[in-house]
């Protein structure tokens, strides 16, 4: 893994923050250890290096609290298998939902919604709050390169990086700026990512 540096071409570049809600840190529904410190982490990271970036877009999980979205939330007396299906989480409009206090959200240019009853994990499968998805904003605003950051290493952020690539941009995962649900699976998801085609860079 490459320490990261300042990009050395001319390339519009994005951020993305995966995922940094309170439910996926500490003290949240679904919550992954490291999430807290990740939060913060990306703040100041980007306090530094905001520089870098042409824009930074942000997605949440922003689920149906009135459904088990398409399967995706475990609903009684089912249990969660913590593969395919979840406890409760990240309802929209709840401070589950919200960024966790440690992210500096006036640092974010754009906003995703993804998961409107249905399983979604990567940031592709979102949209802004006016509907324009994705895919169609990066087109529109030349994005070329994209750098990943967030939670979780193993699902999320995973789907994100490797639908970046699918996609025909240059990716870069700063490793240390993510967190997974668990040690094994997300070593294999960062292996998955290098295997892909994404530079995995550390701070």
């Amino acid at each position: 893994m490459t320490s990261i540096q300042a990009s050395e071409t001319d390339l519009t570049s994005a951020l993305f923050i995966i995922d940094v809600q309170n439910d996926f840190c500490e003290g949240g529904s679904l919550a992954v250890v490291g999430g807290a410190a990740v939060a913060a982490g990306i703040t100041d990271y980007l306090e530094a290096h905001r520089e870098s970036y042409d824009f930074v877009i942000a997605s949440r999980d922003w689920h149906d609290g009135n459904s088990d979205n398409g399967g995706h939330f475990a609903v009684a007396p089912a249990e969660p298998d913590f593969v395919h299906s979840w406890p409760a989480h990240c309802v929209a409009g709840t401070d589950g939902a919200d960024y966790h206090p440690n992210l500096d959200v006036g640092l974010i240019d754009v906003h995703i919604e993804k998961g409107q009853g249905k399983p979604s994990y990567s940031i592709f499968e979102g949209v802004t709050p006016d509907g324009i998805a994705l895919a169609d904003l990066l087109a529109d605003l030349g994005v070329e390169r994209i750098d990943v950051v967030g939670i979780a290493t193993d699902y999320c952020v995973l789907a994100s990086a490797l639908d970046a690539r699918d996609a025909g941009f240059e990716v870069r995962v700063i490793a240390d700026l993510t967190a997974g649900v668990a040690a094994e699976t997300s070593a294999a998801a960062l292996q998955t990512m290098k295997e892909s085609g994404c530079q995995l860079v550390s701070l």
